[in-house]
């Protein structure tokens, strides 16, 4: 693990690189971005870096080789458990902390989607950071830090990771060896982060994305019956309504890019799609379309029955037709 290995993140890579080199590592951080940005990396190489004693750590060392593995003794991560981090996890960490380091100059706690902390066990994590012992690390990591109590923010040294490149994250996953047409669209949808890119390709959302955009963008208000039924398939489930409504957010966009005579951004392999329904549509009925899916989202976080909501914008969608 080595700075170096982290793509896209040079502002917040230079700070860590540079309290380092002053030997003014902080005794809390934390590191806010979206998930699959490089905050788990980053954390781990100021880690290595401290325990290897180098702000180039040389991946060779005992130190080092255990860091590999994460396997070091004075390396504690915590993580949810069934989406919550309770408050007995976090007497365990108090425990581990207040202990002198095993082999490495500090004790080191890395917890991973700190937000999940339940108000006790937030609580409890507080007066660690208002007393820290004096051989603790604390690295935070989250994707909404708006809801930690602002008592913990306050006591961070907080380091923002930005959303990756389009680039960055396409090269990423062919490095990943995911062939380039797949690299390229699931980069598209991934909002800067390689973690989702991947989930994309795992999860087998491209080809359900094609498959929304072809069946809606054909519904005719004559087709009522059709229309009913392909609602109720996709809106089982909130979730899945709330997929097919994000899929369609993107799609009009790009329908209204390149109505204006811009390339799309995110459907770039539904290129024929687009550019038919833009060629069919009038810049005011591709926005009358996109504020209706924009609404449906609005209403699927009111908690309206997913179905209904579905059944009406597929209705709003066809008309026109």
């Amino acid at each position: 693990m080595s700075f170096d290995a982290i793509r896209g993140q040079e502002h917040a890579v230079g700070i860590l690189r540079r309290s380092l080199a002053a030997d003014r590592v902080a005794h809390a951080y934390l590191f806010e971005g979206i998930d699959g940005c490089g905050k788990m990396l980053a954390a781990l190489s100021l880690v290595e870096a401290l325990f290897c004693g180098s702000s180039n750590p040389c991946g060779s060392c005992p130190a080092c080789r255990k860091m590999v593995g994460r396997h070091h003794p004075d390396l504690h991560l915590l993580e949810p458990e069934k989406g919550v981090i309770k408050i007995d996890r976090i007497r365990d960490i108090q425990k581990e902390l207040s202990l002198r380091p095993v082999e490495a100059p500090k004790k080191v706690c890395i917890v991973s989607q700190a937000e999940r902390m339940n108000q006790a066990a937030a609580n409890a994590f507080l007066k660690t950071l208002e007393e820290p012992p004096g051989s603790a690390l604390i690295i935070l990591l989250s994707d909404t830090p708006t809801a930690l109590l602002a008592t913990i923010l306050s006591r961070c040294q907080r380091l923002r990771f930005n959303p990756l490149p389009l680039e960055i994250v396409t090269g990423l996953l062919l490095a990943q060896g995911v062939p380039a047409d797949q690299a390229q669209s699931a980069a598209s949808l991934a909002g800067g982060s390689v973690a989702k890119g991947m989930a994309i390709l795992q999860e087998g959302f491209l080809a359900r994305r094609r498959e929304i955009v072809e069946q809606v963008i054909g519904l005719t208000p004559r087709d009522f019956a059709l229309l009913t039924t392909t609602a109720e398939r996709l809106g089982h489930e909130r979730e899945q309504a709330q997929e097919v409504v994000e899929v369609l957010t993107l799609f009009f966009r790009d329908v209204m890019l390149s109505r204006h005579g811009s390339n799309p951004t995110v459907n770039a392999d539904l290129l024929e799609v687009v550019e038919r329904t833009a060629s069919s549509l009038s810049s005011g009925g591709i926005l009358e379309r996109l504020e209706a899916v924009l609404s449906a989202g609005q209403s699927l976080l009111r908690n309206v029955n997913p179905r209904l909501t579905l059944e009406a914008l597929f209705m709003a969608l066809a008309v026109g037709n």
